[in-house]
């Protein structure tokens, strides 16, 4: 196992931190094949998605009506919990790190799936193998409970950044990882409070805005913007807080292709009175960039 090198781990303090509130707009059910969608990008004009369990395909949607243009089988590979994808000029990454069901997965790993062999259909596919280098204690614990579990993802040149979703604490802590196919030690960087369980990631280069997107345990989800960071190092710049509505949204993923118009999808929730279909949704957050 290899290490990686991410200083400074630190828990970062709200002190820039704005809030607002948005309505969602343009909100489409998907299909019932993506009741679990997980993940989300925008890549050869379309929307990717995959589900969270059992599904080894990636499906591409219609930007506009959602629907499913493509699938895209991966051959020869499993998904145990694949929680979010992400990409580069020439990868695709899928994350097989959900670990919430006993918090002791001692086989996390990212796939590493070069784009132009996935459009050809014969899908070469490499294996980042991590674990996580403060967690020492791999005892079986309950569900939802654990601190090292992981749904967002995020690529910046060549190093992965990964966002825990932390049952316990209900912060993120960010990780680092090589972009490269090896076995490795996820270095620990800062965390942040963000008083919620963080599911899904989107990074734009550019204009360097980080969103991530999740839920409180009450069932309210957000987004945090941040942006004017100095380098990767996410949580020193501006921060702001958007809260969705309707509640009772299990938000799961987020992307954009401008760092102003987002797209986000749940999953399906069933929750005693509570059904709630998958959808993705659309917003503009001009107003909040300004």
């Amino acid at each position: 196992m290899m290490f990686t090198s991410f200083a400074n781990a630190q828990e970062v303090k709200e002190s820039t931190f704005k809030k607002g509130k948005i309505k969602l707009v343009n909100s489409i059910i998907l299909d019932d094949k993506l009741k679990e969608t997980s993940g989300l990008i925008h890549w050869n004009g379309k929307l990717w998605t995959h589900n969270d369990d059992t599904d080894t395909n990636l499906y591409a949607l219609d930007t506009v009506s959602g629907a499913i243009l493509e699938t895209y089988a991966l051959q020869g590979v499993s998904n145990n919990d694949w929680e979010e994808i992400a990409q580069d000029d020439e990868y695709l990454y899928v994350g097989d790190f959900g670990n919430n069901a006993s918090g002791n997965r001692k086989d996390l790993h990212i796939l590493k799936i070069e784009k132009q062999s996935l459009l050809m259909r014969k899908p070469s596919i490499g294996y980042i193998k991590f674990a996580y280098e403060d967690q020492k204690d791999f005892s079986v614990n309950k569900p939802n409970t654990t601190n090292f579990d992981c749904e967002a993802f995020i690529v910046v040149q060549d190093s992965l950044f990964l966002f825990t979703k932390e049952w316990k604490s209900k912060k993120t802590t960010v990780y680092k990882l090589p972009n490269r196919v090896g076995d490795f030690a996820a270095e620990k960087g800062k965390s942040y409070n963000t008083k919620g369980l963080v599911t899904g990631a989107s990074y734009y280069p550019s204009k360097k805005i980080l969103a991530l997107c999740g839920y409180t345990r009450k069932g309210k989800p957000f987004i945090e913007l941040f942006y004017n960071f100095k380098g990767n190092d996410f949580f020193s710049g501006s921060k702001k807080r958007i809260k969705l509505k309707p509640r009772f949204m299990q938000i799961e993923a987020i992307s954009t292709n401008d760092g102003v118009h987002y797209y986000l999808t749940n999953e399906e929730l069933k929750f005693g009175p509570i059904h709630k279909s998958q959808q993705i949704h659309k917003l503009d957050l001009s107003d909040f960039l300004k």
